[in-house]
């Protein structure tokens, strides 16, 4: 039994609520709170979600994590 970790981030807007959403609808879920940090260059606020998933398979560095 393996756990994944991803770090989903996107721009303030619904995009990132439904990349989020995805996540939680393939199995994935949430891990500690939202993180929202204003990006000076783009001038846009960027926020950012932790998710975990346990699967059976081993874990190896060449997995794609969102096809998990």
């Amino acid at each position: 039994m393996s756990t994944l970790y991803r770090l989903l981030t996107e721009d303030d807007t619904s995009a990132f609520c439904h990349k989020v959403s995805d996540a939680l609808a393939k199995g994935w879920s949430l891990h500690g709170d939202p993180t929202y940090a204003y990006d000076a260059a783009r001038g846009v606020m960027r926020c950012g979600q932790a998710v975990i998933k346990e699967v059976t398979t081993p874990y190896t560095a060449d997995m794609k994590l969102g096809e998990q």
